[in-house]
């Protein structure tokens, strides 16, 4: 099975993201952005780094998969499609301009074409306010003082994403969106795991 997981910046995909590799004995494909170097240049200038930036992100991102094509069993932790929401939240928010968003829509696409559709993605669903304290509570310094985004980012996010799955014809049976409680509960994680089960059952009928 090959499973993305998204969500908004705080979800907690990284975390799900690694018990589903483990319970699967899955290869793992971690999300570059949190190590990119480009990260703290958009945090700090988004005005001028928003393009370049978001760029950097797909091309990491692409390389990942890319050499993992081929692996019929993987759990991404981050799929192209999520990078998309960012630039459609950007573009909402001003700091992308029509030319610039349709520019990455384009370089997506023509990446899109070179890689293997993803059999499921489950789609990580979180209030605003569970969202706020789990970014708190990791206490990564570059996610401070960001709150104005990330409150735009969190509100924008799941009506961004419908429209990306709509517009990339992605089938409701390839879509799982998971609202759940501690992952780290092993009962909470078997019914994780019995619902990604059944709707990857479901998407092979």
């Amino acid at each position: 099975m090959r499973l993305g997981v998204i969500g908004p910046t705080g979800a907690g995909k990284s975390l799900l993201s690694q018990k589903l590799a483990k319970y699967y004995h899955a290869t793992l494909i971690e999300e570059p952005v949190a190590k990119s170097p480009f990260l703290p240049l958009f945090y700090n200038n988004k005005d001028t780094m928003a393009l370049i930036a978001q760029n950097a992100f797909y091309s990491d991102l692409f390389l990942l998969f890319w050499k993992e094509k081929d692996n019929q069993n993987l759990v991404c932790d981050s799929t192209m499609f999520s990078n998309l929401v960012f630039v459609e939240i950007m573009r909402l928010q001003g700091l992308m301009n029509a030319t610039q968003a349709a520019l990455t829509y384009m370089i997506c696409d023509a990446n899109l074409k070179r890689l293997p559709d993803l059999d499921l993605t489950v789609v990580l669903v979180r209030s605003n306010e569970q969202l706020f304290k789990n970014v708190k509570s990791r206490g990564r310094g570059i996610e401070q003082g960001q709150e104005e985004y990330l409150g735009f980012h969190n509100t924008n996010y799941y009506p961004a994403l419908r429209r990306i799955f709509k517009n990339y014809h992605v089938q409701d049976s390839k879509i799982l969106w998971l609202t759940c409680e501690d992952m780290e509960d092993p009962k909470e994680f078997s019914r994780i795991v019995a619902l990604i089960d059944a709707q990857y059952e479901e998407s092979l009928r």
